[in-house]
């Protein structure tokens, strides 16, 4: 039996985690809708949790936060950030471009909230197997836990690292400030043009003053980033003017960036090029570790049964008011989200990476086959189990670090499904607040939502068929089927010192869909920290990734807050 210190689950713990998370949501939901990938708060949240403490401590006289305090508080402030899993930046907007379909703030909180508390739930039950019994090692949280302990063993080292944050952070802002504001810092478009008149700037080959992206790079890693780099070279710098050519793209208005124009054709591309990939790696992985799977423990309590039926009853009765879904249909979606979830917590384990868009593609494959037509159905199922896959490898990676650090798992479910319900209120609202106008707003310039586009462009031929696919494309798609099953087998077989040295599939179909100069950004940013790594390896390895965050949190969360004082005014 375990013994639950009262100095772990405390009300600052909570109330802690609880105002990180929904402070910290709007900055993956902000870059899940710029570049279609999301980041592991845990770390940044550990960080400020202590900073602020020891600040109320000096100044105050309060208790010194604990490490299992700390604990609570990542857990929940992760959760929350986490929530873009449940749907926020793919199919909930794809379903609004294709159907018309808003959600008000309240019912679009309600939906994710039930998505991912699926999850948490899943993942209470996978806990003692992956975590007791095969020690995975859940890279993530192990990552977590090396920090908790550092910060906690050493004052200067958290307060450095901190600092390094802040200090970032307001770089990033006040440069996003200066772009949105003043105007002073202007997008540097590379000179030159192509044949046809075609220009560079048309295209989108250009250097961008945002400082998020270069915080991103420096996180996602050399391979990926060159990859991105790749990407945009191979679509915008040869695909795009070629389907100019052909006149299966047409040109925008002179002098100005023809992305939405160029995007529309790309993303067949890309989007092939992303989910073959995606797919194959992850086929693989299901095959190598398919002896585990069988063995994975499936003895439920009773406790555990209720709660698993609580929420089945929840997600059943909000897909058949919300979307129209037969009971049937959500009852099937609940049963392969807690497959799929099984799969997605072990791949996460073992490699680090969650494949969530290859699950959410497994899905809408699946109902495509059984709902032909229905978009609803086609999206939102695939929504629950891509949200409850995203959710339970986020909690396993919570609960190996409370076991690396001797917490109660049970107290970390709580505090999980806490930070849940803070993820989904705030998400929810951050998302209506930045995107008030889908149909307008998603695959510009602005705002590209790469996950959109392929989640959209998925539904939309499991409903029309190979109808959906613009004239001139089905050439490019099969070459990038071609190259994803290639790239996504050797990622998988061959071993990691030579894999490493491959481009990353994924990476570059996303590329196909941001911005030129999103990508060279990500690159830029990669290879500065890649760089940095090499010269200075051990200020990195201490600094790095705190610099890293705080470039994305700082241009992020001023992001948010001027699109609510827009909304104001």
């Amino acid at each position: 039996m375990e013994q639950e210190s009262p100095a772990e689950f405390t009300r600052r713990a909570v109330l802690t985690g609880m105002v990180l998370g929904a402070a910290l949501t709007p900055c993956n939901v902000y870059s899940g809708l710029k570049i279609g990938w999301s980041f592991n708060m845990s770390i940044a949240a550990g960080l400020l949790a202590v900073g602020a403490w020891r600040l109320a401590e000096r100044s105050l006289g309060t208790a010194p936060l604990g490490l299992k305090e700390n604990n609570i508080n990542q857990t929940a402030a992760s959760a929350s950030a986490s929530i873009v899993s449940g749907g926020l930046v793919a199919p909930i907007p794809a379903l609004t471009l294709l159907t018309g379909q808003t959600l008000q703030w309240p019912v679009l909180a309600f939906w994710v909230f039930c998505v991912s508390i699926l999850g948490v739930v899943v993942a209470a039950g996978l806990r003692r197997q992956m975590i007791e019994h095969e020690n995975l090692a859940f890279p993530a949280g192990l990552a977590t836990a090396e920090t908790l302990k550092r910060i906690h063993g050493k004052g200067r080292e958290q307060g450095a690292r901190l600092r390094a944050l802040l200090a970032a952070a307001g770089v990033s802002a006040a440069v996003k400030l200066a772009v949105d504001l003043a105007a002073a810092v202007p997008r540097l478009t590379l000179p030159g043009s192509l044949a046809g008149g075609v220009t560079f700037k048309n295209l989108g080959l250009a250097f961008d003053p945002s400082l998020l992206m270069i915080g991103f790079g420096a996180l996602i890693g050399p391979r990926a980033g060159l990859s991105l780099l790749l990407g945009a070279g191979l679509s915008w710098g040869v695909l795009a003017p070629w389907a100019l050519d052909q006149g299966w793209a047409q040109a925008g208005a002179p002098g100005t960036v023809w992305f939405s124009e160029l995007v529309a054709w790309l993303l067949w591309p890309g989007v092939t090029l992303t989910v073959t990939a995606a797919l194959t790696a992850f086929a693989i992985s299901v095959l190598r570790i398919r002896r585990q799977l069988t063995g994975t423990d499936g003895r439920m309590g009773r406790g555990y049964a209720l709660a698993l039926a609580v929420v089945t009853a929840l997600i059943c009765i909000a897909g058949w008011t919300l979307f129209g879904l037969p009971i049937w249909v959500s009852v099937l979606a609940v049963a392969l989200s807690y497959v799929l979830a099984v799969i997605a917590a072990r791949v996460s384990g073992e490699t680090g990476v969650t494949p969530v868009g290859a699950l959410g593609k497994v899905t809408q494959l699946t109902y495509g086959a059984i709902t032909p037509g229905d978009m609803a159905a086609n999206l939102m199922t695939a929504n629950v189990t891509g949200g409850a896959a995203g959710q339970c490898a986020d909690m396993m990676h919570d609960l190996k670090t409370g076991s690396l650090i001797g917490a109660a798992p049970r107290l970390q479910i709580f505090a999980q499904a806490l930070g849940v319900l803070t993820g989904s209120l705030a998400g929810a609202a951050v998302y209506l607040i930045l995107i008030p106008d889908p149909a307008a707003m998603l695959m510009t310039p602005e705002w590209p939502a790469p996950a959109v586009a392929t989640w959209k462009a998925v539904a939309e031929v499991m409903a029309a068929g190979l109808g959906a696919i613009p004239e001139g494309a089905g050439p490019a798609m099969a070459v990038a089927a071609t190259l994803g099953v290639i790239l996504g087998a050797a990622d998988r077989v061959l071993p990691e010192r030579i894999a490493r040295f491959l481009p990353s599939a994924p990476a570059a179909g996303v590329a196909f869909v941001i911005p030129a100069w999103n990508s060279i950004s990500l690159c830029l940013g990669a290879v500065i920290a890649a760089v940095a790594g090499r010269l200075t390896p051990r200020w990195t390895e201490r600094y790095g990734t705190a610099v890293a965050a705080g470039l994305v949190a700082g241009e992020s969360l001023i992001g948010v807050t001027l699109a609510v004082s827009r909304m104001a005014g």
